[in-house]
């Protein structure tokens, strides 16, 4: 695991959160494809992992840091924003691909985001599929397990593999069409995962229009540690002002500067 020779507060705080975070996989790993489904309010599914893991890891990071803020998809209680607060927050998604995961598909991942003033300072992300934890931030690198990595540096062409769900709202149906029929299509189950591997170079790029913030905040940590540019197509998303278990779904694009423009060139065009 990456050393963190200087003993700052948000050193200690990603020492802590990939500590937490690691301590989860054995229970990830046990009850994968094996995990009771229920159904939540707004029609999601979720296991009854995903509490063990939320509890787990909010138990152990306020054990260390009392005066943080801690916020969980699975947050129990009263749905109603919260206000953030505290100069350091933790934003989860105890499993990011809860479908795939209960279904014994291996696109998931636990993701744990450490905001600064509300904006993305470090992210955690464990990724089942490949057993590797990647993590970084800006200023502080980027690293896939105990190797460096970063946002790939190619130039779009119609062979780039690019991150994409289908819209969650079907008046954007133009642009998904548009979108696979200049890219190469990659559609994991897992936003997590799809923006995660925009900012390690697997994937070229990514367009999703159906996220929430718990979805990508750790993921775009990655994204700005490892050179890449993440962009909003609905409005900024941070600094993070209020957590909102019910907020619209984000719209945004990920990728090198190129990619970007490409995408947005895409869009675009798509729009009319």
């Amino acid at each position: 695991m990456t050393a963190f020779p200087d003993n700052s507060d948000i050193a200690a705080r990603i020492r802590a959160g990939i500590d937490a975070v690691g301590a989860q996989t054995d229970l990830f790993h046990r009850e994968f494809g094996r995990a009771q489904s229920n159904w939540k309010s707004d029609g999601t599914r979720v296991t009854p992992v995903d509490i063990a893991i939320s509890e787990n890891i909010t138990k152990a990071l306020r054990a260390q840091f009392p005066d943080d803020e801690f916020f969980s998809e699975e947050l129990a209680g009263d749905p109603a924003p919260i206000p953030l607060r505290a100069r350091f927050a933790w934003v989860l998604d105890p499993i990011d691909g809860t479908n795939n995961y209960a279904l014994g598909v291996a696109n998931c991942a636990i993701s744990l985001a450490l905001l600064e003033n509300g904006a993305p300072a470090y992210g955690i992300v464990y990724d089942m599929s490949r057993s590797v934890m990647i993590h970084g931030g800006p200023g502080r690198g980027l690293f896939d397990g105990n190797a460096a990595a970063g946002v790939s540096p190619d130039a779009p062409t119609p062979q780039s593999l690019v991150g994409f769900h289908s819209p969650y709202d079907k008046a954007h149906g133009a642009e998904a069409r548009a979108i696979v029929e200049n890219f190469k299509i990659r559609a994991l189950g897992s936003s997590t995962l799809h923006l995660a591997y925009t900012a390690i170079g697997l994937l070229a790029g990514t367009v999703d229009h159906n996220v929430k913030i718990w979805d990508i905040a750790a993921a775009v940590a990655l994204c700005l540690a490892g050179g890449g540019s993440v962009q909003f197509l609905n409005g900024e998303q941070f600094p993070m002002r209020r957590f909102d278990l019910r907020m619209p779904r984000i719209r945004y694009i990920a990728g090198n500067a190129a990619v970007c423009a490409r995408l947005r060139e895409v869009l675009a065009g798509a729009a009319g």
